[in-house]
């Protein structure tokens, strides 16, 4: 395995990254996309909008990222042929890598999976809603579930489960409940939503930043902007992560001159935990403030809640055993505290790292603790960011794709549409569950990768073969639509939101609603807006007369439902008419004024979890390259990491030696899910963890949960690595 050839993130390969694509695809054709008045396809950063491509909500420019480029580029990549598809059965495609698969180029017309050829045929797009309505239809609403990525606008969203919940399932969920659904728990109880509680512009104003359990230089690069312009203003940055990424020690930021010739240093602290110690790490900290009386107890006294019992709780811990259970030194702890306590405005950023855990809850609330001690809360330039990871998925949620509705958006679908339903549907955990056990007949994906965002690969499979028919909404092929096939695959294929005829809204991690214009497609085909795609099939399962599916065809009327019905969308109303983005009201906070029953912020006590390690085993979490988004794989190749295949067990130099295993050495990894063959890589990780890339790893994902937010534990598996027998 070779080192990094590079030794910052960002700089020309990035740029060398953005001339390939632009040669393969045109570079006038991809600027013009990325120039276009719609909202970036890849992270939930924000770009994009009636300000412009390349523009954030703050109205810098440029603002682009090598993200924005893959995606765009493969949007832009061509259509799989009728002949392709003729000559290549499913068992062939079954064997592609994810990269393969997206690499075949974009769905240009309806296909129907026939069993006795192996094949996906070519059918019309009457004869596919014809099929889809008949299956959700035959299934009825308690033998099937919906789904969506994040991908979605919101108005597709919303319609969705406006059509799911008048045909009477609250079997609706989305991807989020796989990434960032212990946020949502944990800031729900934090200060009453489950968003970010600040807007872009409070990062302007921070001199502190936190990032924990996330990799911005690889999978949010925009974000490393504002990190750069923090410390140029003087502020610190502290990175908690097991592993060393090459991208939070030093990146090279094209749209800054002086970072792109010289470099900037990202990170002043950088700190490698143990992979699942993260409780015992902000607890120290946290009992590090307490000590030194960093704490603003003025704040806690008029505006926060349960301050005495974590107080109470972290003094009562043991520095022993905080440091033992996280593997740091006091010394580095205690250099954190420092930063901490001559920080005067401080900003929590956190991924998945911390979210897929068995405990995910209580890491957030763990590090929630902090913020609130120090008074971080409630005004302009503090607070607590989720960085999410798709470039919607937090607006699908607004739009009410969940299993359960809040109060408020309740009675409105009760006024607006006579759907009343207070009762709860599946989670998506437990739609596959329910799946595996038989009890689905049908479902419908809008969007997204269901088998690859689940653990346990093979159960996954399993669960989703389990389904007779599956109905998906899809700009690509993946790994889902070739081993995820029951009886039956119905899929439809759909416009980007830059080729939709009509505009569509997307929402910020910052909570910044977002109009993209829409245009026209960038390969030839019979592609659909997805929206055209729900009414087509309501109007086939639901009785005539109760909805107007023409009107509701129409995006504009959609926005004006939107705003009539979903909390803090009014302004949805009149951005029709003069095109205004705007912030979504109730969700951020720069007064100490909460959306909790009591107006408070509150404290939490975290327990320290329980090791899930036994002697000789490691601990393995999964995660992404910087050649991939999501489950979508551009480049077999991580560029930041040195790492030039998919099926590589990263692992400490220090545990390789230990263990006798040389680099490129092939082994085995056993977890209690399965083993999988792999290919032995050192990087810069504590040892005693390694990490694995997802999803391809999946396989080896116990189907372990936090019970708090059904979040599986991607991040918290025990594992065994074997030499491979000759």
């Amino acid at each position: 395995m070779p080192r990094p050839r590079i030794a910052a993130g960002g700089g020309l390969a990035a740029l060398r990254y953005v001339f390939d694509r632009g040669r393969e695809v045109g570079f006038l054709d991809l600027y013009r996309r990325l120039r276009s008045k719609n909202a970036c396809k890849t992270c939930a950063l924000g770009m994009g909008g009636q300000l412009g491509g390349m523009v954030n909500e703050t109205g810098h420019f440029p603002e682009i990222c090598k993200k924005s480029v893959q995606a765009q580029s493969g949007d832009m990549g061509g259509a799989i042929s009728e002949e392709l598809l003729a000559a290549t059965p499913v068992s062939a495609l079954k064997k592609m890598t994810p990269r393969e698969l997206e690499r075949l180029g974009r769905v240009a017309f309806p296909l129907c999976y026939d069993a006795a050829s192996d094949r996906f045929h070519r059918i019309s797009w009457g004869d596919a809603y014809d099929r889809a309505a008949a299956a959700l239809r035959d299934a009825g609403p308690d033998r099937l579930f919906f789904y969506s990525s994040g991908r979605s606008g919101n108005e597709a969203a919303f319609l969705m489960q406006v059509v799911a919940r008048a045909f009477g399932t609250a079997n609706i969920n989305n991807c989020s409940y796989y990434c960032h659904q212990a946020s949502g728990v944990a800031l729900g109880k934090v200060y009453g939503t489950g968003t970010a509680s600040i807007v872009l512009e409070d990062l302007g104003k921070a001199d502190f930043a936190l990032v924990a359990g996330a990799n911005p230089a690889s999978n949010h690069p925009r974000l490393i902007t504002q990190l750069v312009r923090l410390r140029t203003r003087g502020g610190k940055v502290i990175t908690i992560n097991p592993v060393r990424e090459l991208g939070m020690v030093r990146f090279r930021v094209p749209s800054l001159w002086k970072s792109m010739i010289f470099g900037s240093k990202i990170t002043d602290l950088y700190l490698q935990p143990h992979i699942g110690s993260d409780v015992a790490v902000y607890k120290a900290i946290l009992k590090g403030l307490v000590e030194r009386d960093a704490i603003d107890h003025d704040f806690i006294a008029r505006f926060a809640a349960g301050w005495e019992e974590v107080r109470a709780d972290v003094e009562a811990s043991s520095w022993d055993s905080l440091l033992e259970s996280c593997g740091l030194q006091r010394a580095e702890i205690d250099a954190a505290v420092a930063i901490i306590a001559d920080s005067k405005r401080g900003i929590f950023l956190w991924a998945m790292g911390l979210t897929q855990h068995a405990h995910g809850v209580d890491n957030i609330l763990a590090l929630s603790n902090i913020a609130l001690a120090r008074g971080w809360l409630g005004r302009p330039g503090v607070g607590l960011l989720p960085i999410r990871g798709h470039s919607n998925v937090q607006g699908v949620g607004s739009m009410g794709v969940s299993p359960e509705m809040k109060k408020g958006f309740a009675r409105r679908m009760e006024e607006a549409y006579g759907i009343r339903q207070y009762k709860g549907g599946l989670d998506t955990y437990g739609c596959m569950v329910e799946a595996a056990e038989g009890k689905i007949d049908a479902c419908f994906l809008l969007g997204g990768n269901l088998l690859g965002a689940n653990p346990d690969r093979d159960w996954s499979e399993r669960a989703l073969r389990s389904i007779p028919v599956t109905i998906s909404v899809t700009t690509k092929l993946n790994e889902g639509h070739v081993h995820g096939i029951g009886q039956e695959m119905i899929i439809l294929p759909a416009l980007a939101r830059d080729e939709e005829g009509q505009g569509t809204t997307q929402e910020s991690m910052f909570n910044y609603i977002r109009l993209s214009e829409g245009g026209v497609p960038s390969v030839r085909g019979e592609m659909r807006s997805e929206v055209e795609i729900l009414a087509s099939i309501a109007e086939r399962i639901l009785p005539a007369g109760r909805f107007d599916w023409r009107a509701f065809r129409s995006h504009a009327q959609l926005r004006r439902d939107i705003a009539r019905v979903v909390p803090g969308f009014q302004a949805m109303a009149k951005i029709d008419d003069d095109g205004r983005e705007f912030q979504i009201e109730g969700r951020t906070f720069h007064e100490p004024s909460f959306e909790t029953p009591d107006g408070k912020a509150h404290f939490a006590v975290t327990p320290l979890p329980p090791p899930f390690v036994a002697d000789g085993e490691l601990r393995l979490m999964t995660l992404r390259s910087e050649g991939q988004f999501n489950t979508v794989v551009y480049e077999d190749e991580d560029l930041y990491r040195g790492v030039d295949r998919r099926d590589a067990v990263m692992i400490a130099e220090a545990d390789g030696r230990r263990m006798g295993l040389a680099e490129g050495e092939r082994v085995v990894v056993r977890t209690a899910a399965g083993e999988m063959e792999a290919s032995v890589a050192y990087i810069e990780i504590r040892p005693g963890n390694v990490a694995m890339y997802y999803p391809e790893a999946n396989r080896l994902v116990p189907r372990m949960l936090d019970a708090k937010s059904k979040t599986p534990a991607f991040k918290s598996v025990a594992a065994r690595i074997e030499r491979l027998a000759v």
